[in-house]
């Protein structure tokens, strides 16, 4: 475990077997002010979490023993710190799980150092709710359907009473919608609202966080009633708001 000198932009866990890509995404991040653990397992990536406190991980999804997607789901299950996965080029179907699992992006190897200084920055804000909800806003609470969406909170109640865990990313997407109700949103659109654009400007990422937040608010949610697709025009929330 190597855990270089403290920063201030946040601590970031490399969770990768390679030892080249760990060294040198040590050095680039710290020299870009984050601190920086760098581990080499599942193994190791536990510790780490129980020992620091970690606000983004970066982590491999061919790893040896306990894969990256096991790893996502666990960490996922049991904490919202920030994930962006790396894969290799062309496996899209291990990509599209992992955003399934719970990570916020993926990146596939081999990547530019400073892309992933970009989707880190823009995840990173999104996790910490920066500046996406003006003041006046942050005592509201919106409804929908027999949900409830506090804003200032960043907290989701069901209409039974339960408090439904979302990502960052999931909750921004929904308080996109809500506050743009029975109005098609394209995917620009959406990425613009949730701040996305400038660091993260890739759209298949839009659809993965969809289709985790139908799993969480829908029925059925192979047979969407709150968010549908509109086909060539976006997704947009059918219900009325409060």
């Amino acid at each position: 475990m190597n855990t270089p000198n403290i920063a201030n932009l946040g601590h970031v866990l490399v969770v990768d077997d390679d030892r080249e890509i760990r060294d040198l995404l040590g050095r680039f991040l710290t020299k870009h002010g984050y601190r920086v653990t760098t581990v080499p397992d599942g193994k190791e990536m536990r510790r780490a979490i129980a020992d620091w406190h970690i606000d983004l991980v970066v982590l491999d999804l061919m790893l040896p023993g306990e894969d990256g997607l096991s790893l996502c789901r666990d960490l996922r299950a049991k904490s919202q710190i920030p994930v962006i996965m790396l894969t290799m080029m062309g496996e899209e179907t291990d990509r599209i799980i992992g955003l399934e699992m719970g990570a916020d992006d993926y990146l596939p190897k081999p990547f530019n150092p400073r892309e992933l200084l970009a989707r880190m920055k823009a995840v990173l804000r999104r996790a910490r709710g920066a500046p996406a909800v003006p003041a006046t806003a942050r005592r509201t609470i919106l409804g929908f359907a027999g949900w409830k969406l506090d804003i200032g909170l960043r907290r989701l109640e069901s209409p039974q009473g339960l408090i439904v865990d979302l990502s960052a990313g999931e909750f921004d997407l929904l308080v996109a919608f809500v506050e743009h109700p029975q109005r098609v949103l394209n995917r620009d659109q959406l990425l613009d609202l949730t701040h996305g654009r400038a660091e993260a400007p890739f759209d298949r990422s839009i659809d993965m966080q969809i289709s985790r937040l139908r799993r969480k608010i829908e029925v059925d949610h192979k047979q969407p009633e709150l968010i549908k697709t509109v086909r060539g025009g976006g997704y947009v929330l059918t219900v009325d708001v409060t």
